[in-house]
């Protein structure tokens, strides 16, 4: 038989299903299905099922629950079936899919669960029950044994078991079915390892027996043994032939469903040595419907398995949703779903989440019936959530735009704001390539890195932060621009003088500081704070500058709201002062010259 079989102190009533690429696991409460998708990642999906204990009273009778149970576990299992080749697949909806969808209301979903089960069915009918009663009145023509004796039912009982295990061995050769028996081999250990009271971990489990007394493939063997004595009987009392028997039959299948689940149950009961005689050939059947699983298959299932434990025993966890394909329009409207329930309002921020997942304009978004794969859309997801702690969206990107190009971005430094392009574009007027420029209180490099690439002047930019300067040597070297770096406090560490000094500096006042924007508060301080009445670093620029510019040299800055005329006032000793409005006609730039 293999692995030893072993006593079980931990007995549960949680059993399983191979799906595709996959294990779905199902407790008194819940059901989990976990499948590993093309990428090799785990993909989980729970759901809240109602206990058999709360179900009508009259559904919960033996024999009555036997059959509720046959035909339940059809319509999940095909359910279940469908839903993991929509995670492994990830394809797109066919047209035809869409055209029932949108024009008669119909889900695909619902059409191929409906034949799925009535072709399940018709099938059974046709190979278990049709078939070997033909064969054996075929029989029973050339031979002395006569319709409606024992000996005739036996024949067919017979017929019916070789048909079955003829079945099982065909549909094994098929490379998707041979995968499927792995991950039912998977699916039997890791329950079998839990109820050995073993700690489910890949070592454990692959120790663990393949075969189970609840399995599916015991049951189909009980079947045709309650069947070959239910029918027996009832040919013995009825005594009909032909279409009349075959309909009797399909009659009686309710009842043979329920008894053999009452057996089924009865026997996984109990380890007595007098009823295993019985389980044997189902145990036996197992060896084939259920295959040597690798390490990663049993990864899955005892992913599914731990997932209804926790459920069961907790019934405020939530369920889980496969991720799966969706319409570029409606992936905007999940998102903003998540942000409105976490009471955050970023449209824009859910706008351009879609559009650096999918790579399209935002103006692209609405309306757009384009299908996005799972991963994307898993990738999107995962953005959202993380954006609603707080976390500025392009820290979560690694990067953002500015003046046409990407440059990277963190927590160590800044993110560049759009009246920074402003400044560059006013400050670049005044510059060209014999130009000699310091972009002072660099941060990400933006301005330095965007003032080389435009003009192609020779560019240095310091900081204090050495974490600053790394990102910016970064984005610099990405770029492709030849940009000196210097680590210094303004202007303490640098003697050369330039056309130009440029700066972005900490403007915001010390006090306002704990009143900013979450999302402002993942910026670095350092980058934030400018003193008391946000002016400090203008104070210090204004008077040092005067050492490291050449005559007739330009010193720009982008100020806060309100602080220009203060710059302004600063200037003393500095000729043609100018005060430039941004896009939205606030004072944000301030230009002088020595």
């Amino acid at each position: 038989m293999g692995k030893k079989r072993c006593k079980k102190p931990n007995r549960t009533s949680i059993g399983g299903q191979a799906v595709l690429e996959g294990v779905m696991m199902r407790g008194v409460s819940s059901m989990a299905t976990s499948v590993r998708d093309e990428n090799g990642d785990i993909r989980v999906e729970t759901k809240r099922i109602t206990p058999s204990a709360k179900k009508n009273v009259i559904l919960r009778l033996p024999i009555i629950r036997g059959v509720v149970n046959f035909f339940a576990s059809m319509v999940t299992g095909i359910k279940t079936l469908m839903r993991s080749a929509e995670v492994f697949g990830g394809d797109e909806p066919s047209k035809f899919d869409k055209w029932l969808s949108k024009k008669l209301k119909i889900d695909v979903m619902d059409i191929v669960i409906f034949l799925g089960v009535a072709l399940g069915l018709g099938l059974s009918v046709l190979l278990f029950i049709l078939s070997p009663q033909w064969v054996a009145e075929l029989i029973s023509k050339f031979t002395t044994v006569e319709e409606n004796s024992l000996a005739f039912n036996f024949i067919e009982g017979g017929l019916r078991m070789l048909i079955f295990i003829a079945y099982i061995l065909i549909i094994g050769l098929m490379k998707d079915i041979k995968r499927t028996f792995m991950y039912h081999g998977a699916e039997h250990k890791t329950i079998s390892c839990f109820e050995e009271g073993k700690e489910l971990t890949v070592e454990n489990v692959r120790g663990c027996s393949r075969v189970h007394d609840r399995c599916g493939t015991t049951f189909m063997f009980l079947v045709m043994l309650v069947s070959i004595l239910v029918f027996s009987v009832a040919n013995s009392f009825l005594g009909v032939t032909g279409i009349l028997r075959s309909l009797i039959k399909i009659a009686l299948l309710p009842l043979i469903a329920g008894l053999s689940y009452e057996l089924l149950k009865g026997l996984a009961k109990t380890d007595c040595f007098i009823f295993f005689p019985i389980k044997l050939p189902g145990l036996l059947l197992q060896k084939i419907t259920t295959r040597e699983p690798t390490d990663d298959m049993i990864e899955v299932a005892i992913t599914s398995f731990n997932a209804v434990l926790e459920m069961d025993a907790d019934e405020t966890i939530p369920e889980r949703r496969f991720i799966t394909a969706r319409k570029i329009c409606e992936l905007k409207e999940d998102i903003l779903k998540i942000f409105k329930d976490n009471n955050v309002d970023e449209e824009s921020d859910a706008e351009w989440i879609v559009s650096i997942v999918c790579n399209i304009k935002r103006s692209e978004i609405k309306d757009n019936l384009k299908y996005v794969s799972p991963r994307e859309v898993e990738k999107a997801y995962n953005i959202a959530k993380e954006r609603i702690s707080g976390r500025p969206l392009w820290y979560i990107i690694g990067n953002t735009e500015f003046y046409g190009r990407k440059f990277n971005v963190d927590e160590r430094v800044l993110i560049p704001r759009p009246e920074t392009e402003e400044l560059v574009y006013n400050a670049i007027k005044c510059i060209n390539k014999e130009s000699k420029v310091l972009d002072l209180c660099t941060g990400s490099g933006a301005i330095a890195v965007t003032v080389k690439l435009e003009t192609n002047a020779e560019v240095y930019a310091s900081d204090i932060s050495l974490d600053a300067l790394e990102v910016a040597k970064l984005n610099a070297s990405e770029l492709g621009a030849e940009v000196n770096f210097i680590q210094s406090d303004l202007l303490s560490e640098i003697t050369d003088k330039f056309d130009m000094i440029i700066s972005n500096p900490p403007y915001i006042k010390t006090e306002d500081l704990e009143s900013l924007q979450k999302e402002v508060k993942f910026e670095p301080v350092l980058a934030l704070d400018g003193g008391n009445d946000g002016l400090d670093f203008y104070r210090k620029i204004t008077e040092s500058a005067k050492n490291n510019l050449n005559d007739g040299g330009i010193l720009i800055f982008e100020c806060g709201i309100n602080q220009a005329q203060d710059i302004k006032n600063l200037l003393d000793g500095y000729k043609n002062i100018e005060i430039i409005k941004d896009l939205n006609g606030i004072e944000r730039i301030v230009k002088a010259e020595l």
